[in-house]
């Protein structure tokens, strides 16, 4: 029996089985979608992706065996046509976050409804991201006071500081920041030492870490 292509086929993977069923009963109630399967963790989830071939998983973060993160990581290398969307009880920023770094192509909170539950399935099953109204509000919230934050306290610093800070972050040595500002091994120690008060940063690579955030130096990666 083939597949109907126009069915958008789902699988649902949650450890617990009272979500499964609530999922479940709410998805019936959407044309167009046809649940496939159910997995109670993220090695069962593997496993029935690899047998039904879904277009959509909806993926709880917290499962055991295999949290939902670390099961998305592998569908998104395993099976790039399978689209992921995380289900979680939090809009916690790094959460959401490291679902969209590792592949997710939505980010939904458990207590959506099910219009909110349709319209993120048809983003991601037409290639868009999708995230609940509630966890984009929040995080571009803390990104831009992150962002503030950062931005401040770069031009607290010293135009000398930023030069130090720039070429530390470029990889140069203590005595090749001397040499190339003409000042002293220790005189550019102190700087650093200053930086690293100013900024709450306490090793060199949190500084180049900074630097690549604040646009100083561009990354290699």
């Amino acid at each position: 029996m083939t597949a109907d292509p126009q069915l958008t086929r789902i699988l649902l993977a949650d450890n617990h089985t009272l979500v499964r069923a609530g999922l479940r009963a709410l998805l019936q109630n959407i044309q167009g979608i046809q649940v496939i399967a159910e997995a109670g963790d993220g090695r069962e989830a593997l496993r029935l992706i690899a047998e039904h071939q879904p277009d959509v998983v909806l993926m709880d973060i917290a499962m055991p065996e295999m949290n939902g993160l670390e099961a998305t990581a592998h569908v998104v290398k395993e099976f790039p046509q399978v689209r992921v969307i995380m289900l979680s009880m939090h809009a916690n920023e790094e959460y959401v976050l490291q679902a969209l770094r590792i592949g997710a192509m939505g980010y939904l909170l458990k207590d959506a409804g099910i219009s909110e539950l349709e319209l993120a399935i048809k983003a991601i099953s037409q290639g868009e991201t999708y995230l609940s109204p509630a966890v984009s509000k929040h995080v571009v919230a803390n990104y831009l006071q992150r962002v503030g934050h950062e931005s401040n306290s770069l031009e607290q610093l010293t135009s000398r500081q930023r030069e130090i800070l720039q070429l530390i972050a470029e990889g140069k040595s203590t005595k090749e920041i001397a040499e190339l500002l003409y000042i002293s091994v220790k005189t550019v120690e102190t700087h650093r030492m200053q930086l690293m008060k100013r900024l709450d940063i306490h090793d060199v690579a949190g500084l180049v870490r900074y630097a690549i955030r604040m646009g100083l130096v561009i990354s290699d990666s």
